[in-house]
């Protein structure tokens, strides 16, 4: 099952550290923010029903498989720190872990305002998370500094980052109208 807690102090040196808290982070309190999760078993993913019902029904039509490490990853420490940049996407980010770990760090809500801090989410294999198009986040590894992950998409790939600030984007606008308004 998925680990995610609130990050309360980001002093460190190395954005890899862990950075646990006492307050963790339940699923229900991810879906608040729109992170999806789900596991499957990453050594036979293709033969399962669920996961391919999964990737059917949302129209995931097009995948590749990135392996970030310093043997894997030309410039590896420029993209690392390029990960870790704080960004929305315009499409939904899908990441299913294969192998190794890493973590997603998403914006917390206080209420239903934005505060601003992180929820942690430690990524393991078998993990398949889906982060919302414009929801604010960042990635990075941890100490093992590996992981390997299946990328998902509908239709022709976008990988395209936008630092924040990008609170003018439509999809940022879009998000925000989603979660992080509150219903009367």
């Amino acid at each position: 099952m998925v680990r995610a807690w609130r990050i309360l102090q980001e002093e460190t040196d190395d954005p890899r550290d862990a950075l646990y808290s006492d307050e963790s982070v339940s699923l229900e309190q991810l879906a608040q923010v729109g992170v999806e999760y789900f596991k499957f078993d990453a050594d036979t993913f293709e033969q399962n029903d669920d996961y391919l019902k999964l990737k059917n029904n949302r129209g995931y039509s097009y995948s590749d498989t990135i392996s970030v490490s310093r043997a894997t990853l030309p410039d590896f420490d420029a993209k690392i720190k390029s990960f870790f940049e704080e960004h929305l996407h315009t499409d939904d980010e899908i990441r299913f872990i294969l192998d190794g770990s890493g973590y997603f760090d998403v914006r917390d809500l206080d209420g239903r305002q934005l505060r601003d801090c992180w929820i942690r989410i430690e990524c393991v294999k078998g993990d398949l998370l889906v982060l919302p198009s414009g929801i604010y986040h960042r990635f990075t590894l941890d100490k093992k500094d590996y992981i390997k992950a299946l990328r998902l998409f509908i239709g022709v790939p976008v990988w395209t980052p936008h630092n924040r600030p990008a609170d003018s984007m439509k999809e940022r606008l879009d998000y925000v109208s989603k979660y992080l308004t509150a219903t009367t």
